[in-house]
């Protein structure tokens, strides 16, 4: 089994992984719109998704997968009214993968939060 960490002071603080791979398997936590390089939070649900993703994207390339490994993806948002101005994002990233989806409307744990993405990927 391999942990893998962006870095971000909460991985430390909560006690998790950023993702961990267990055989072809590989578990992204939850990740958040910042940019963890300033751990800057953009205010728009779109700028925060594009930030989950290029951590997303990292994190797989650290693994040894990508993108196209994606079968599961877990999106909670703040509120339902915000879900317009993603879609176009998760076409934008996830249109050709087509991975298994779930769209959870529920609060995220800082304010400045609208929407986390959480993935599974699989390399069989």
């Amino acid at each position: 089994m391999k942990h893998i960490s962006t870095g971000s002071p909460f991985e430390a603080t909560m006690g998790y992984s950023r993702a961990v791979v267990k055989g072809g398997w590989c578990f992204v936590s939850g990740v958040t719109g910042y940019d963890y390089a300033t751990m800057q939070m953009p205010d728009g649900i779109a700028d925060q998704a594009r930030n989950c993703f290029t951590t997303i994207t990292g994190v797989l390339a650290e693994a040894g997968f990508d993108m196209a490994d994606i079968v599961r993806v877990q999106y909670t948002v703040i509120a339902a009214d915000l879900v317009d101005d993603l879609v176009p994002v998760l076409g934008e990233v996830l249109g050709q993968i087509r991975p298994a989806a779930t769209m959870v409307i529920a609060g995220l744990i800082r304010p400045e939060m609208k929407v986390e993405i959480e993935i599974t990927a699989f390399k069989g």
